[in-house]
Parts: C-alpha cells; structure tokens; sequence
C-alpha cells in the first residue's frame, strides 16, 4: 500500500494524495511553491475516481459484449495533461511533472500490477 512519503519520492512528483471512496480529499502533500492546493487536489480526487468508474464500467461491458476476460478490473487510472500528469490506484494518487515523471515507479508504489492498465 502506497503511503504519501513515499509518492512524494517519485521522481518529478509535485504533489501527492489520499481520497476516500467518493474523491474526497483526505490528506495531501506538495512541492513548495506548487500550484497544488487542497481545492484542486479536491477536484483532481474527483476526478480520479469517476475515471475509475468509467473505466471500470467499460471494460466490464467489453467483457459482457465480446465474451473475452482480461479487462477487469481496472488497476489504475493515468491522465496526462500538457505540464503534469496523474496517476491513481485505489485511494491514493500522484501527480507528477511530465519532463521528469517516472511513471513506472508511480505504478510499482501504487501497486499497479504490470503498469498502467
């Protein structure tokens, strides 16, 4: 299980948080002099979880239509913006600047199984 310190500790991390199962913002650590507040890092867990959701609802549909397994469940959420990008697993999540992220990292402590999904 991630914990903050250690998202923190990703190369190119800006900020990172834990959310409860609504988005709900729980806790939080940024970068000094970041432009992560505690309102955006709101938003972003809202936003992290109803993208979790549809992913889920996807891939339990492509399996349902197509009758083939592998698509559920969904074991992280990526969305690449044009300076940051986040990921998220669960309740926790990182954001990261895209010109020095390590996303590999970002997947192995969010214990995303085999990267991104």
């Amino acid at each position: 299980m991630a914990n903050l310190d250690q998202l923190m500790a990703i190369d190119g991390a800006l900020a990172a948080f834990e959310m409860n199962e609504r988005g709900e913002l729980q806790q939080h650590r940024v970068v000094e002099d970041s432009a992560f507040d505690e309102r955006t890092l709101d938003l972003l867990g809202h936003m992290c979880v109803a993208n979790m959701a549809i992913a889920t609802m996807q891939a339990r549909g492509w399996e349902a239509s197509f009758g083939k397994q592998g698509f559920y469940p969904v074991n992280g959420f990526t969305l690449v913006g044009l300076k940051w990008s986040a990921v998220t697993n669960g309740c926790h999540a990182v954001v990261m600047s895209n010109a020095s992220a390590d996303y590999e990292k970002a997947y192995e402590v969010l214990g995303v199984g085999g990267g991104a999904a």
